[in-house]
């Protein structure tokens, strides 16, 4: 398979930042500078290669996990940031999370160490369905609604048609296929509302449901069995 690939299945990153850290130069493979030509096999010992200069460790099991986010925890694995997701996740198996929620957000965050999995549901092409609950600071209008649906110019974007149902005055759940940086809290701003709160509820099959916030749980066989279905894996 190719470097960026046996990357992922190791946990450590998705492929596509797998391929940022070869083009970085970060990777090494048989001592010498990694390429994004460089193919390995499941069975490659290890030390043969390294990020960093530290050796990769071999394929660990697939996990996946489902973790309750709250406001204030940082999806980016910096260990140099406090508030970093990366302090509340165990030390093994390696798991990262499959797409983020901003700080100031909170709700369903899929973790795991399974690199095509991640691949799969992060990469735009696939349009995958998330569900969220919005929150904003004023009663909205039906022309909000009805702009929110059908698409939201700001930045140089103009967001994909998407389903919007209002669940109060200012609250409503929109199901989206894209996951642009900021994508909700944009479009509401773009049209002069503020969000003030914002929960994931779903991803496709994954459902937030009563799982406490700040908890994990380990997603049961027939979720995995269903999610990887839906994802033609």
């Amino acid at each position: 398979m190719r470097l960026e690939q046996y990357l992922a299945h190791c946990g450590v990153s998705s492929r596509r930042q797998a391929q940022r850290l070869i083009a970085a130069g970060r990777v090494s493979f048989n001592g010498q500078v990694a390429t994004a030509l460089d193919r390995v096999s499941e069975s490659a010992v290890s030390p043969n290669i390294l990020l960093d200069g530290a050796p990769i460790a071999p394929i660990e099991s697939k996990q996946y996990w489902l973790y309750n986010k709250p406001v204030g925890i940082d999806c980016r694995l910096l260990p140099d940031l406090p508030a970093s997701l990366i302090h509340i996740l165990p030390p093994a198996p390696r798991l990262y999370p499959t797409g983020r929620l901003d700080k100031d957000s909170r709700g369903l965050l899929l973790l795991t160490n399974d690199g095509e999995l991640t691949h799969r549901l992060m990469h735009p092409d696939f349009g995958h369905e998330k569900v969220y609950l919005v929150t904003v600071d004023r009663n909205f209008t039906e022309d909000f609604m009805t702009q929110m649906s059908q698409g939201v110019s700001y930045r140089n974007v103009t967001t994909k048609p998407c389903k919007v149902v209002a669940i109060s005055d200012n609250q409503f759940e929109i199901t989206l296929t894209q996951g642009l940086n900021r994508q909700i809290r944009r479009m509401a701003k773009a049209l002069g509302y503020n969000v003030i709160d914002l929960v994931r509820l779903s991803m496709m099959n994954c459902q937030l449901s009563d799982l406490a916030e700040t908890k994990m749980r380990p997603l049961e066989a027939a979720e995995i069995s269903m999610l990887r279905h839906l994802l033609k894996l």
